[in-house]
């Protein structure tokens, strides 16, 4: 078999490039996805994203490595392993991140990634339901609506975080970042608005594009330093196929450079170490690993506001029943919407913490029901210092890599993950959720001292399920793709996914990663 592009992997990326590059009828595409279909009920549900982030078939199920400053706990990783990746198994979030982000990326040697070239592309994506603007867009293939969630837990939230100094912000997209209000969800007409659904369906009928689900990609195979094809299996069996003009790896930060690694790109050391030929020695395949590590501010509820309620049968059956008939009630929303950015101290130069505000308790990543009503405050620094890395555990591709994040090797993450709970605490204490509040029982009013809370952050704190950074764009040593997002000395490869931020935005990382896949298609149609 023989394309014009090969793309390696159907995730958040992949569907926006297999959209664009099959746009001119004259390219033929391909694009291979390990995982299959993503075109079930609980994919759709917005409240039913648990579902998927736990079911083996739908998710890798990454965990980390023993984490040596969370206590060595192993972190749950979870990734999209299905049609659309991440987009149809996330919280559906909309945040693009700070201007600062991309200004900070152009000041690293990254001229055309600053925030006056980007947004453009951020507009390119989207039909926001606000309506166009100098920052947002109205004719893109994505929905993206400001939430409508009525629950007055929301409203109450908020309310108390202008009581508390904060800013109260209608748009987190828009000209300022910092303040709170309601986030923009890929929520529309009461489902999930996945890649899937509003890039890749629509080109599905094209004769020029080819879908290829439940192939597993092995190998890149290279012509001395050009890539040209891929071994994959299909149906279990092994297939060769070529790329006349380019390949695009779009596994995203665990797989994409896993699969570098295994095909000879990456530290010849660790390479030569698992018995694979080197290809190119790039030393920084795998590092720059970053996250947004979460610690939950937790309260009792005294009103029956929270999603506690329907972890009882009959509710919950009912709420089922209502949104396969109308796709409305609880069902059609991710309550994630509530949230804002701030800085956790007077010193800080921008806001630095991103709140998510969500009506019930969390735990174990949604695999156990609270007991009580509650709610809680997710609350992470934006742009931590501490970084990790993937290597792999052999040679064989079906082995999953190890992951460290090293979460918590800074100190001063440490030290802004304890000023976002003293900030969170503050706002939970104003006066309009008075009525609605408990007691605190994470971290507990009882932890106040530095050692109590680190304490409480090195035994509880979670992922955000961000990881990006993994082959970095840069011109220093460590990068692994430049500017153009081709990989450094080869021909005809370039990444294309979370893995190339050189630093992780303030922001839920999807919309930064259409972002990358809409800049990137042009730069490959353009032959730039």
């Amino acid at each position: 078999m023989k394309f014009d592009y090969i793309i390696i992997g159907a995730g958040s990326a992949g569907c926006v490039l297999s959209n664009r590059l099959s746009e001119n009828q004259n390219n033929k595409v391909a694009v291979f996805e390990a995982g299959g279909s993503s075109d079930i009920w609980k994919v759709k549900m917005p409240l039913a994203l648990l579902y998927t982030m736990h079911d083996p078939k739908y998710n890798w199920k990454y965990y980390s490595e023993p984490e040596p400053n969370l206590n060595n706990r192993r972190l749950f990783c979870p990734r999209g392993k299905m049609i659309g990746g991440c987009s149809a198994h996330n919280g559906m979030v909309f945040v693009r991140g700070n201007r600062n982000d991309y200004e900070r990326w152009e000041n690293f040697g990254l001229k055309s990634w600053s925030y006056e070239k980007v947004l453009p592309y951020f507009k390119k994506i989207e039909t926001w339901s606000g309506g166009e603007s100098q920052y947002r867009g109205s004719f893109g293939p994505l929905p993206v609506n400001q939430s409508k969630n009525d629950n007055p837990l929301f409203k109450a939230f908020i309310n108390s975080a202008s009581e508390a100094g904060h800013i109260v912000n209608p748009d987190m997209n828009g000209e300022e970042q910092e303040g709170f209000g309601m986030f923009d969800t890929t929520i529309h007409e009461g489902q999930r608005a996945s890649t899937t659904k509003y890039y890749l369906n629509p080109a599905k009928k094209r004769k020029n594009l080819n879908i290829f689900s439940n192939s597993f990609v092995e190998k890149i195979i290279f012509d001395g330093k050009k890539a040209i094809g891929i071994e994959v299996k299909i149906k279990n069996k092994i297939e060769k196929v070529y790329a006349e003009k380019e390949l695009i790896l779009s596994g995203g930060s665990i797989n994409s450079p896993q699969l570098l690694m295994l095909s000879g790109i990456g530290d010849a050391n660790h390479l030569k170490e698992k018995g694979i030929t080197v290809v190119n020695d790039l030393k920084g395949v795998g590092k720059n690993l970053q996250d947004h590590l979460e610690t939950y501010i937790m309260q009792e509820c005294k009103t029956p506001d929270t999603l506690y309620t329907y972890t009882k049968l009959i509710p919950k059956v009912l709420a089922g029943i209502q949104w396969f008939l109308s796709k409305s009630g609880p069902c059609s929303q991710s309550h994630l919407e509530a949230g804002g950015f701030a800085k956790s101290s007077p010193e800080r130069q921008i806001a630095n913490i991103q709140f998510h505000f969500f009506p019930s308790f969390v735990i174990d990543h949604g695999l156990v029901n609270p007991s009580s009503h509650g709610y809680q405050l997710h609350a992470s620094p934006n742009h931590p210092k501490s970084r990790g890395l993937i290597t792999l555990k052999s040679s064989n591709p079906y082995d999953y890599p190890k992951i460290l994040f090293n979460y918590l090797e800074n100190d001063d993450d440490l030290k802004q993950t304890r000023e976002c709970i003293h900030v969170a605490r503050k706002i939970l204490s104003q006066p309009s959720l008075a009525k609605h509040s408990g007691k605190e029982v994470g971290p507990g009013s009882d932890k106040q001292s530095d050692d109590e809370l680190n304490e409480y952050i090195r035994s509880k704190a979670e992922t955000a399920y961000h990881p990006c950074g993994t082959c970095k764009m840069g011109v220093d040593d460590m990068a692994v793709v430049d500017e153009t997002l081709k990989v450094k000395g080869i021909k005809n490869l370039r990444v294309v996914d979370a893995s190339i931020m050189p630093e992780i935005p303030s922001a839920n990382l999807n919309a930064p990663t259409l972002m990358i896949a809409e800049k990137a298609s042009d730069l490959i149609i353009n032959s730039i």
